[in-house]
């Protein structure tokens, strides 16, 4: 069992095989063109034959509910019949020692066995090992008894040890043939040592999700193989969303004391006077496959399974070809090198793994980025550009916590000050406490090619490789004094009503209020949602840009129009009745950038429809709940808002992402689009990058200083005539993303991902895309109008 060949014993030229793939590819997998896949690990590509075959099938034969004797019901069990045996031979499993399950996933593969272990007399114990997948951990919290191995050799001790702690009840030993994380695999021998040693009351499960989707797993010698094998199958073939749970029949009767019960797996039920059932037993997939089976789903996984053998061959033969991949990836990554010699890239591969080896390793890399002072780059602004640049990755913790911890170092006490901190799933929080906090995962396919493995080398040394040439081409006359007295004032105001929506820039005449949750109306309404709840986003939907706000102070109106369309609608801007009818708005809970928002929601048909036809998806208009105040008529400001506290700080939001107010210089801006010229590109106007305040240098030509609001701590807008001014404290640098790419007149996000990509390769501080600061309010009050006087004070350094 478990014998997987070496990438380099073939009889077949490696290049020639993958020419191969990439001809191949062109006509089976359409999808693909334009793009680099590299999260193989997560799910992998269908290929148009696949489909094509399955819509034939499906339009050519009739398959009704096996649960019948009718003659499309019996097309259907046989069908089933079928692909059960054909999977079984597919991993060379005997149907006569072997059983398979069809299950939704492999973790409700691995949920199956647990419910029959957790209905066990007494409960059970369960050891797993570190380097589980996230499934197998939280089986512990069912089990009356657990463990966590903390390396292979922790397995072994205790292997030699008898199991010590397992045999005096049910025991439930599980471990990933793969590690999910980096590839590395596990040892198959382990499930015939703890048989051998242990005996019955310790059983195995293989997680062999990962480590099937490019190898084989072979099942011929029953007595060494796993008593439980979870499977993801839309992994191996791309389709059909399918997962199934092999198991060794010697092992079926831990499910008989399984409780409950389904349709199709019970053969008579009493329910009055009596409570009896009788289960059927025939097989034990028909005790365990609880009401009616995924029909054409099993007949998609026939044709899967057929279609991915015309096309590969054997799991040997794919195995062999993203083996010669993963090595020429992990040594390519390994040899790249700042001009300091420092290394660029730090790759987790344990040292019992060999990428020539595809026993002990599978195709994937998984790594972070250092800059050439060793410090680490986010794997947040690494995942941006990659995918401005149509490069498909996956970052973060990989649902592998286990492992995560043990390769970046961090103690149980960390994680959960990183969770304090604002660290979760998917979130920004990548780099805390100077640790990475996650890592980037480049997994391979079948149909993976050199090419994909030689751009994603290429990204990563075109935008992450220092190289001492490489400098802003930004020239800097005068000094820094020099400037200081000439000074700063405000060039323009913009406030967005609408989150992600279009700007609406206020008079130069007109004197603004700033309170501490921002600008007066700046993003007070959001787009939602209709099924969801969940804020939209110019990120996803870019033509959100074409929607555009127009407070109108002597209506007391909202008036929304769209860019492209004559179609407008308007909402009050009070909440009182006599502006507009309460009854119209309901209480909601909305999702905005994660965070659960209170907000009311417009059930207007108009306002939907209004909205849903814009964006082409069922949405509509959200609030954010204000207290009645003022008459919206005279007033420029709102009431002071509870929400929860900003990335930065202690600051009130509405609904902006990160901070009560975005400013830009606009030194900086030109140096931007000095660089944008340099090298043949479009310039950046200042409404791409979203800022509700541009302040501008009273400097001759030539004389700006770009990035000087780095060093800002804060800076004060000086009283004038009437005019309050404020003092803003300055928060941070902003992370920009693919967003600014969207262009704010036309809706269409630049193809060539401008000018993200030349912020990224001109302009990263601490490893993020930074462009303009994030700002607050320091007091409770305060006013801004274009032209005021603008003085900074020094003292803050990012990164």
């Amino acid at each position: 069992m478990g014998k997987f060949h070496r990438s380099v014993a073939t009889s077949e030229p490696a290049m020639e095989y993958n020419d191969c793939i990439a001809r191949m590819r062109e006509e089976q997998y359409p999808m693909l063109a334009g793009t680099t896949y590299l999260d193989h690990a997560g799910t992998t590509p269908y290929s148009k034959k696949l489909m094509d075959r399955f819509s034939a099938d499906m339009m050519g034969s009739l398959f009704g509910n096996p649960h019948s004797a009718s003659h499309s019901s019996q097309h259907s069990t046989q069908m089933i019949d079928d692909t059960r045996l054909q999977l079984l031979r597919l991993f060379q499993a005997d149907p006569e020692e072997f059983d398979v399950v069809f299950t939704a996933n492999a973790t409700a593969a691995i949920k199956l066995v647990i419910d029959a272990f957790r209905d066990q007399d007494g409960g059970f114990w369960y050891g797993y090992h570190v380097d589980s997948h996230t499934s197998l951990v939280g089986v512990r919290e069912v089990a009356n008894g657990h463990k966590c191995f903390e390396s292979d050799q922790d397995v072994e001790r205790w292997i030699e040890d008898g199991c010590e702690g397992a045999v005096k009840k049910a025991a439930l030993f599980a471990y990933p043939a793969q590690s999910n994380m980096n590839g590395r695999r596990l040892p198959l021998r382990w499930s015939s040592q703890i048989r051998d040693t242990a005996g019955p009351p310790v059983y195995i499960l293989l997680d062999a999700a990962a480590l099937t989707s490019t190898s084989p797993l072979d099942l011929r010698n029953s007595d060494a193989a796993p008593d439980f094998t979870a499977l993801s199958l839309y992994k191996i073939f791309g389709f059909p969303d399918l997962g199934a749970l092999i198991v060794r029949k010697e092992a079926a009767h831990v499910f008989a004391k399984r409780a409950y019960f389904g349709g199709g797996t019970v053969e008579m039920v009493v329910c009055l006077k009596e409570t009896w059932h009788a289960k059927k037993t025939a097989s034990l997939h028909e005790q365990l496959e609880d009401g009616t089976l995924p029909v054409h789903s099993i007949l998609a996984l026939r044709v899967a399974m057929e279609t991915h053998a015309e096309l590969y061959g054997t799991l040997e033969r794919v195995s062999r070809h993203t083996a010669i991949l993963a090595e020429r990836l992990y040594e390519g990554l390994r040899k790249l090198k700042h001009a300091n010699r420092s290394a660029v890239a730090q790759i987790y591969k344990d040292e019992t793994s060999n990428y020539s080896n595809s026993f002990t390793q599978g195709p994937i890399v998984a790594f972070n980025l250092r800059d050439s002072h060793g410090k680490w780059v986010s794997n947040t602004e690494v995942e941006k550009l990659a995918s401005i640049k149509e490069i498909q990755l996956r970052v973060g913790g990989l649902c592998n916590p286990g492992g995560i911890a043990t390769a970046l170092h961090l103690e149980p006490w960390e994680m959960r000050d990183n969770f304090s901190a604002g660290q979760k799933c998917g979130g920004e929080h990548d780099i805390l406490n100077g640790k990475p906090t996650g890592m980037i995962r480049a997994s391979l396919g079948a149909m993976s090619t050199l090419g994909d493995v030689e751009k994603l080398l290429s990204f990563v040394d075109e935008f992450f490789v220092e190289r001492m040439s490489i400098k802003p081409p930004v020239q800097v006359n005068g000094t820094r004094n020099a400037v200081q007295q000439l000074g700063w004032h405000v060039e323009a105001l913009t406030v967005y009503p609408l989150k992600s929506c279009g700007g609406w820039q206020i008079p130069s005449d007109t004197a603004w209020d700033i309170r501490p949750e921002g600008l007066a109306w700046d993003r007070e309404w959001c787009i939602v949602h209709q099924g969801t709840g969940v804020a939209l986003s110019q990120k996803r939907y870019p033509r959100m840009a074409l929607i555009r706000p127009h407070l109108d102070f002597k209506t007391g109106k909202l008036r929304i129009t769209q860019a492209d369309n004559a179609t407008e609608v308007s909402v009050s801007l009070s909440l009182d009745p006599s502006y507009f009818d309460l009854t119209d708005l309901k209480s909601h809970t909305t999702q905005v950038c994660g965070d659960t928002i209170k907000t009311r929601i417009y059930t207007s048909p108009a306002i939907t429809d209004f909205f849903t036809d814009a964006l082409g998806v069922p949405c509509t208009l959200a609030r954010f709940p204000t207290p009645t105040s003022t008459d919206p008529s005279t007033r420029h400001s709102k009431p002071q808002l509870s929400k929860p506290a900003s990335t930065f700080g202690p600051s009130p939001l509405l609904l902006p992402n990160e901070s009560p107010i975005l400013a830009i210089t606009r030194p900086s801006l030109n140096a931007l689009n000095t660089y944008l010229k340099l090298h043949f590109l479009p310039a950046a106007p200042a409404a791409q990058f979203r800022a509700n305040i541009i302040l501008a240098q009273s400097s001759p030509a030539g004389s700006e200083v770009p990035w000087d609001e780095d060093t800002w701590r804060s800076f004060t807008i000086a009283s004038d005539k009437g005019v309050e001014g404020a003092s803003m404290d300055v928060l941070g640098g902003c992370r920009r993303c693919g967003m600014v790419c969207v262009d704010q007149t036309t809706g269409i996000r630049a193809e060539a991902g401008e000018p993200f990509v030349s912020l990224a390769k001109m302009r990263r501080v601490g490893g993020r895309v930074l462009f303009g600061v994030h700002c607050a309010l320091r007091g409770t009050a305060g006013s801004v109008r274009v032209g005021q006087v603008v003085e900074t004070t020094e003292g803050r350094e990012e990164g």
